[in-house]
């Protein structure tokens, strides 16, 4: 069936992510026959009144009115007569509220990963925004939006699966499937690492849980390893938390619920002989209130934002951690110096005021430590925290239900932004639980260590975890990891360094002059911003971002300075008085209008427009 065939009556407005394949393989089969808890094979009709899905395979249809927006699952019966299938589908991602009318958002293409605990993991690869009115008025304001929404949809990679919840660990899959036995896989699912949630929420239907594919942003691989002449599955699972996701400069530090930016969950997953084990870690801002805003400086200066408890924001945090993973080590990596300093020391004072004994301070200056690449002092930190590691151990059980040992505390890594310092020690501290896993299992021998068992494992390894912290960067920077070198092949480089640089400067570029509309995407697509109707007419459109004279007056003169400065430096076929006091004269505006721009930062970066962090009067 070709995907970009539709209803010649409707010809409704399609916006198309495709993949380089669309080929529809029946996930059930792939799983050995067992029943998905979501429909992953389905014909969209398309007609005028409604949008109509048909599970291929099963006998309810579901119904969703374009006029009325009422959604309902019927038997299948002689809805679809006289009709023919607008496209084939893999998922239904949820339906949001723009200016001009509600959006269909579903998924069109998958890319197989992986099969984690007899279940099929996919990739998103492909989707569909379908307007529920076709011909509906288009405002500026609406193209706007469906901008950032297609930016956020666009974000490297959406993962899910039609039975595993990738939302919970294993262990917390356990713990849950005697309370919620008979719920939906979006029901049961935990809300922190839903993406789609608010999607799928809008459609106020009680009975469509097996229409409804949840995803999780971060990164799962899934790999099968052979060491010893013993073949287990090893798989990393990354997911990225919704409560406070954000972009790097825009969203830092915690909130006044205790929601930190850039919270994410790591598990490591092994799969062996009908044993399965879990280590988890957990990554996330500084659990306080300070902001680091863009400036045009190469580094703005953190700061503790004024007027906040910021000790109450920080029990918040550490007080739901501990009851979703029990005991913690809060792992510091920022410079002991200058304004990283000063944001370890009031990290170092929470936690000393907290008085729990279930929370651990460990700062390390990760920058000091390891200057002049000495990379090898890392091993000092692990040291420091194994004694910890072993006594926190990891999940284990057998596939009979028989349960061996649960994971009693997790590391809490952080840096300024969580991205490439932590993902270097998060991999240590993976790798030094692999190696107590595997010994456990039996794959290893006694003593032996999982980096020297094999040299194509420990690559392999080296190479997941360097995806990983790409992929976590790259959702909340806008680029890949700093330090992936190191963790890629086990030292420093030179060549890493370059490309170190080059990402700086593209993280350098993206946060002052593009992150501004990446945050709106995700506040329009997690429901965190509703559109008003109204909005560019009775009230006012918060996409008006009116520039005062400087916005246009300084970017202009610095152009032309520097063109013509160039053109007195070229053209001349000698130099003379005259020339040099030209040179001077635009040498002189680069620099004025250079300093003005600089002076002036926060009014040219490009700022959420939906939640603007901060209100100035531009001149």
């Amino acid at each position: 069936m070709l995907p970009g065939i539709w209803n010649p009556l409707c010809k409704p407005r399609l916006w198309r992510k495709r993949s380089v394949s669309n080929t529809f393989i029946s996930s059930t089969a792939m799983e050995g026959g067992e029943l998905n808890d979501v429909y992953d094979d389905m014909n969209l009709y398309i007609t005028p009144e409604s949008f109509i899905v048909e599970p291929n395979g099963q006998e309810e249809v579901l119904i969703i009115g374009r006029l009325d927006k009422v959604t309902r699952v019927q038997p299948r019966g002689t809805q679809l007569a006289n009709l023919r299938p607008t496209r084939r589908i893999c998922g239904i991602l949820g339906t949001i509220h723009l200016l001009s009318c509600d959006y269909l958002l579903v998924a069109t293409h998958r890319l197989f990963v992986g099969v984690i605990n007899n279940a099929v993991v996919w990739r998103l690869a492909g989707y569909d925004i379908i307007p529920y009115i076709p011909n509906a008025i288009q405002r500026t304001e609406n193209e706007t939006y469906l901008q950032m929404l297609r930016k956020t949809l666009d974000t490297k990679y959406y993962y899910f699966s039609y039975r595993y919840d990738l939302t919970h660990s294993l262990q917390r899959q356990r713990q849950l499937a005697t309370v919620l036995p008979k719920k939906g896989l979006l029901q049961r699912a935990d809300q922190r690492f839903v993406w789609n949630g608010y999607a799928l929420d809008q459609f106020k239907c009680d009975n469509m849980q097996k229409f409804q594919l949840p995803l999780i942003l971060g990164f799962v691989s899934v790999n099968q390893v052979l060491i010893n002449g013993q073949t287990f599955f090893w798989s990393l699972v990354t997911r990225r938390s919704v409560q406070r996701a954000g972009t790097r400069l825009f969203c830092r530090g915690a909130n006044d619920q205790g929601h930190v930016a850039n919270f994410v969950e790591t598990e490591q997953i092994v799969e062996f002989n009908g044993q399965r084990t879990s280590f988890v870690q957990t990554r996330g801002s500084m659990p306080f209130h300070w902001q680091q805003l863009p400036n045009l400086r190469y580094k703005p200066r953190p700061r503790l934002i004024p007027g906040k408890d910021h000790l109450a924001a920080c029990t918040a945090h550490f007080k739901a951690q501990l009851e979703l993973y029990g005991e913690q080590v809060a792992v510091n990596l920022v410079d002991q110096k200058g304004a990283e300093g000063e944001l370890e020391a009031t990290y170092a004072r929470l936690v000393r005021e907290l008085g729990n004994q279930s929370v651990r301070y460990e700062a390390f200056d990760f920058h000091n430590e390891c200057r002049k690449m000495r990379w090898d002092r890392l091993n000092i930190l692990i040291d420091r925290l194994a004694h910890e590691q072993d006594k926190f151990g990891f999940f284990h059980y057998f596939d009979d239900g028989n349960l061996v040992s649960t994971q009693t505390g997790v590391f809490r890594t952080n840096c300024i932004d969580c991205l490439d310092r932590t993902n270097v020690v998060q991999s240590m501290l993976a790798r030094r639980s692999l190696t107590s896993v595997l010994q456990k299992l039996g794959v290893l021998h006694v003593g032996q260590r999982v980096e020297h068992a094999s040299a194509g494992f420990e690559s392999l390894f080296k190479g997941v975890w360097a995806d990983n912290a790409d992929l976590v960067s790259l959702q909340y920077s806008g680029t890949g990891a700093l330090k992936t070198d190191f963790t890629r092949t086990g030292k420093r480089t030179k060549a890493g360094a370059l490309q170190d640089g080059k990402n700086s400067l593209m993280r350098y570029y993206l946060n002052n002059f593009a992150d501004g509309q990446r945050q709106d995407g995700i506040d329009l697509f997690l429901g965190r911003y509703l559109i008003n109707d109204n909005e560019g007419g009775v009230l006012p459109s918060p996409l008006e971002s009116p520039h005062g004279w400087r916005y246009f007056a300084f970017p202009s003169v610095l152009m032309i300075a520097m063109a013509m400065f160039v053109i007195t430096m070229t053209y001349p076929a000698e130099f003379n008085t005259e020339n040099l006091l030209f040179m001077l004269f635009w040498g002189a505006m680069i620099a004025v209008s250079a300093t003005g721009i600089l002076h002036y930062g926060i009014e040219f970066v490009q700022w959420p427009r939906l939640f603007p962090p901060i209100t100035f009067h531009a001149a």
